[in-house]
């Protein structure tokens, strides 16, 4: 059984959507699109992970890490808006967004109100390590 589950909703180039669910909190998934686990331009397979609250140099700040990730490593949750293929913009290189609704961002597939939601989801696991289930609808 896991804590939190992530469902992938719908994928483009602009991004993978999703929703994702861990007791009371509901939230809006953002991934890049699927590119064969490719490091850094392409969400993560489905499946089952450890999620671990970890130091991170590139954030200068604990981060929740997704660990266990065939062939990738540094996958972590944080703000972003863009997930999109290139040559649309990304602000992800492998990671999961989360975010408080969908929306657009000048033309392109967005999602929105990001970083309160990290903070909602932080403050949900306070720190302690949960187990993630990924899987398409």
């Amino acid at each position: 059984m896991s804590d939190a589950t992530l469902t992938r909703l719908e994928t483009s180039d602009e991004g993978t959507f999703g929703r994702f669910v861990a007791g009371g909190l509901a939230l809006i998934s953002g991934e890049l699109p699927w590119r064969d686990n490719a490091p850094s331009i392409s969400c993560i397979p489905q499946g089952t992970y450890q999620c671990l609250w970890t130091d991170s140099a590139r954030f200068g700040r604990r981060v929740y890490l997704v660990a266990g990730v065939d062939r990738r490593a540094g996958i972590r949750f944080h703000a972003a808006n863009l997930m999109g293929a290139a040559p649309l913009r990304s602000q992800l290189n492998g990671c999961i967004a989360l975010g408080e609704r969908k929306g657009w961002i000048d033309g392109q597939k967005a999602l929105l109100i990001s970083a309160p939601a990290i903070r909602r989801f932080e403050e949900c696991f306070a720190g302690k390590a949960f187990t993630l289930e990924i899987r398409d609808a």
